[in-house]
């Protein structure tokens, strides 16, 4: 894994977003117009996946940007989200893309995560100030996709490291492990 060391772009004078853009091979900010778009429709979202536990921990780079939207509007916004992105449907997620960008937007539409919606708050990431999951909130996701057996079995990896980290830098958390969380870590 590779961490993201604040210092050392600064170092650079790189900004965390144009360094996020560059690893993604941008020639748009997709991230900042997936943000505006959700806006200008004052649309009730929140971050989820490997950049909410960015917002709480150390970053480590990822290219996978998950969101939650409110579930009454979604159609509607997915109907806007076509004029700026390729547009695929799948049974518990849409996904977004650009040709601009090798970054991987995805809206979860599982309801399951609708709760996230309430907690949410504002939050810097990566350079980026978007509603991000509450810290039990995104632990939870991660928990859900860990345990997914249809889930790539490296993907479900990635989310346990996510959830150790958690852990680690927040001990009280794991008292809200499942057992079978708790015996793989």
């Amino acid at each position: 894994m590779f961490t993201l060391g604040v210092s050392a772009l600064k170092r650079t004078h790189m900004t965390q977003k144009v360094f996020l853009n560059a690893l993604a091979n941008g020639q748009a900010d997709v991230i900042q117009e997936l943000l505006d778009l959700m806006n200008s429709m004052n649309l009730p979202y929140c971050v989820i996946g490997d950049l909410a536990v960015n917002a709480y921990v150390e970053p480590v780079v990822s290219l996978d940007l998950e969101v939650v939207i409110a579930a009454e509007p979604l159609a509607e916004f997915v109907h806007a989200a076509e004029s700026k992105f390729t547009v695929k449907r799948f049974e518990h997620s849409v996904s977004l893309e650009s040709a601009k960008s090798a970054l991987r937007m995805q809206l979860q539409i599982d309801s399951r995560y609708q709760s996230f919606l309430a907690n949410a708050s504002l939050k810097n990431i990566l350079g980026y100030e978007m509603m991000v999951a509450a810290l039990e909130d995104v632990l939870q996701g991660k928990v859900w996709a860990a345990l997914d057996p249809l889930r790539r079995k490296s993907k479900r990896q990635k989310d346990l490291a996510d959830i150790l980290r958690l852990v680690e830098s927040y001990p009280h958390l794991r008292e809200r492990l499942p057992e079978a969380i708790q015996q793989l870590l």
